[in-house]
Order: C-alpha cells, then sequence, then structure tokens
C-alpha cells in the first residue's frame, strides 16, 4: 500500500517524526540507514503500527512517496567534524527511486552548504532528476527534544529552507500537517544555519553555568540559590543549570573541521563541558578525604546513567567517563537506573543495584547524575552516607552539591 511519507533514519530523530506523523493520520513507512534506533515502548510500537506505520526493508518503498525525510545520524568523525556517511547512504537509496515530484528533506544535523552542495549532487546524479525543478529539496532542523512534555511536534514551530520559493512552499505544506506553526527560512543554508545556532547556544550557555558551579564551591557560593534569584529576571536571562558533562547526540559544531571559521566561543565551551566529568571526580575524591575517607577501596554507587532524565539513552553520557576514572582511582563502582537493565564499562559488567536505599547506605559516597522521576531524594539523602548531587535536585542542605 502507497505512503505519503517515508522517514529514511529510525534513531532519535527520525522516530519522533514517524511518531509525529502516524498520529496527524499520514500513512508512513520507516527505512532503516544502519544499526541505528531510536526507543520505542511495545504499546508505542503497536499504536504506530495500528495507525498506518510499516517498516520498509525494500528500498523500492522509497519511491512511491510524496514525501521523503531524511534524518539519518551524523556522528563525530575521526577528525572532530560530522560524519555524513549514513547521509549518503540514505541519499544513494533515495535516489535510485526517486520519482518527479517528490518533496526531500534533510533533517539530519549538518554544516551550513550541506544540503545543496553534498546532499543535492548525490540525488541528482542517482535520480538523473533535477532539483528545484523535477523534485523539491529542502531543510529543516530537528528540534526534538526528547521526553519533553511540554513541548511536542505539534506545538514546536518547524523551521524551513528549499532550494526555491516553491521547494520551501512544499515542504511547508507537509510540515504544516504536524505542527501549529511553520517558520519560512530564506533558504537551504539560512535554515542549516539556525540549527547550527541553535545546538551551539545551548553548549556555549551549559559551559558558562558550568564555570560558574567551579567558581562558586571556590567562593562558597550556593549556585542553586544564585541561579533561582536569577532567573526572576523577566528580560535578558535564561536560566540553564550545570551538570556532571554534557550527553545526547545535538553535538556542538565547529566549522573549522571542514575548513570553516573556527567558531571560537564554541571551541571553549566544549573545553569547560568536557572538563565537568573530571570536576565530579574531584570533588567525590575531596568528601571522601574530608570524612577520612580515601578514593581507593571506597564503595562508589552511581545513580541514573543516561543522559537525560527519564530515559533509556546513553548517548555520550558523562557517566561513562566518570565511571572510568573512579575505576582508575581504585574504586569499586556499582550503579542504579531504573531505565538501564544492565551496564558495562571498558567492556567490563558494573553491578547493578536491586535495592536503592541498601545500595545508598551501604555506599561510602553516592553521586547523583541523573535526576530521573522515580527517585525520592528527599529519602536517599537521608539513607546514603555521603551524597553528591550534581543536578541540584536534592533539598538545600540534604546533599554536596555540584
Amino acid at each position: 500500500m502507497p505512503a505519503d511519507l517515508a522517514v529514511i533514519g529510525l534513531g532519535p530523530l527520525g522516530l519522533p517524526l514517524a511518531q509525529a506523523a502516524v498520529a496527524a493520520g499520514i500513512a508512513t513507512v520507516g527505512f532503516k540507514t544502519g544499526p541505528e534506533a531510536g526507543s520505542l515502548s511495545p504499546a508505542e510500537l503497536r499504536r504506530m503500527l495500528s495507525g498506518g506505520f510499516r517498516p520498509a526493508t525494500n528500498p523500492a518503498e522509497l519511491g512511491r512517496v510524496r514525501t521523503a525525510v531524511i534524518c539519518a545520524p551524523t556522528p563525530r568523525d575521526a577528525d572532530g567534524g560530522l560524519d555524513l556517511s549514513l547521509v549518503e547512504t540514505a541519499a544513494r537509496t533515495l535516489a535510485a527511486h526517486l520519482r518527479p515530484h517528490t518533496t526531500v528533506i534533510l533533517e539530519s544535523p549538518v554544516h551550513p552548504g550541506t544540503t545543496e552542495d553534498f546532499l543535492r549532487p548525490l540525488l541528482e546524479e542517482g535520480s538523473g532528476l533535477r532539483a528545484g525543478r523535477d523534485f523539491h529539496l529542502a531543510y529543516s532542523p530537528s528540534r526534538v527534544d526528547p521526553g519533553n512534555r511540554d513541548f511536542t511536534p505539534a506545538n514546536t514551530p518547524k523551521v524551513i529552507g528549499g532550494l526555491t520559493p516553491a521547494c520551501t512552499e512544499s515542504a511547508a505544506a507537509f510540515y504544516g500537517r504536524l505542527t501549529d506553526k511553520v517558520v519560512r527560512a530564506r533558504g537551504l543554508r539560512e535554515a542549516e544555519t539556525v540549527q547550527l545556532l541553535e545546538t551551539n547556544f545551548r553548549h556555549v550557555n551549559i559551559a558558562l553555568v558550568n564555570e560558574m558551579a567551579v567558581l562558586c564551591n571556590d567562593l562558597g557560593v550556593d549556585l542553586w540559590d544564585v541561579i533561582r534569584c536569577a532567573e526572576t529576571k523577566p528580560f535578558g536571562f535564561q536560566a540553564f543549570r550545570p551538570g556532571p558533562g554534557v550527553g545526547g547526540h545535538a553535538v556542538p559544531q565547529d566549522l573549522s573541521a571542514h575548513g570553516g571559521r573556527p567558531l571560537r566561543m564554541v571551541e571553549l565551551a566544549q573545553q569547560v563541558n568536557n572538563q565537568m566529568p573530571r570536576y565530579v571526580i574531584q570533588r567525590a575524591a575531596t568528601l571522601l578525604n574530608e570524612h577520612g575517607k580515601s578514593a581507593r577501596g571506597a564503595r562508589v554507587l552511581l545513580l541514573g546513567v543516561t543522559y537525560k532524565a527519564d530515559l533509556a539513552d546513553q548517548q555520550a553520557t558523562p557517566a561513562q567517563e566518570i565511571a572510568i576514572r573512579l575505576m582508575e582511582l581504585g574504586a569499586s563502582v556499582s550503579y542504579h537506573d531504573p531505565h538501564i537493565p544492565s551496564w558495562s564499562v571498558l567492556d567490563r559488567p558494573v553491578p547493578r543495584a536491586d535495592s536503592l536505599y541498601e545500595a545508598a547506605a551501604d555506599a561510602d559516597l553516592t553521586i547523583l547524575l541523573q535526576q530521573h522521576r522515580t527517585y525520592d531524594l528527599q529519602g536517599l539523602s537521608v539513607k546514603a552516607q555521603l551524597l553528591l548531587d550534581t543536578r541540584g535536585a536534592t533539598p538545600t542542605g540534604a546533599a554536596h552539591r555540584l
């Protein structure tokens, strides 16, 4: 049965798009670009299948849709830039079956110029069709925020930039079926640069507040109270909060890896954020020493080893580096996470605590890395011998905060 939409890439970008499309009544096929996979519960998968979603294994099905959206992941390459190999695979697969009048949209995080200079030639050479004349080509930055219950695809504005005005309008017509508001950029590069700005804005501001966390600890100042007060300002300030490091799929982008102008603020933000796992270890060792214990031989319990609260996703989680550094210091590391049934570090399984309170009472130090909704932090602060809260989630005075 023909579908309206093909989502190419069923990872953290593609699956939410496919879910939103199915919820809007759009017949959708999903096509994997590789081993990537998002997280769907059995109930969510059943709802999608009953709503008209169909996993596709035959690339020929990509030629029977009106709209094809490429959501292939673009991880870091060896030089620190974005690896476009899965985008290339998706483009070549789609091009072999591309039909006239199809609208092709790229949502993968890419550098400005990628859609026109990289994707367009692949599609045109593989199909014999011309973008802007025979098929529509556009870029739309993904604005997925996994686990966010307040902002969904339906109420999050979608930015669209096309190769031509007609391409923009065709893509806008598609996204208008999913969202309440479509924002038209001047063109492809403007839309791509929106994604660059939004991603780097997050990382730069997280870096600033992470530096403030270190400074405030040195000064004996309660950073969390500072943030609470500062966010009452109705203009010129947006509250960000520190943490043990920055994880997730949206990596900061610096164009220098691809011969572009270096973004010095982004470079510095990466350096600051990459240092946070080490800072957590420093604070942990100091706490243990202040209580007459050494990191060597200490029993350390890590709480929440995912990159974001209430998700099972461990992409670039700082918990990995923190566990490694604790092991290098000779600590005995265990973990608890309601979303992660098993976890390995350096190919070695990390013991999982079955009883949270018993494990916290037994551990010399408990480190809260992720604030999952199921954690009773008041009760935890009472049970734990020593509690280092990297998220500012515990009641004031109940734990040592980052």
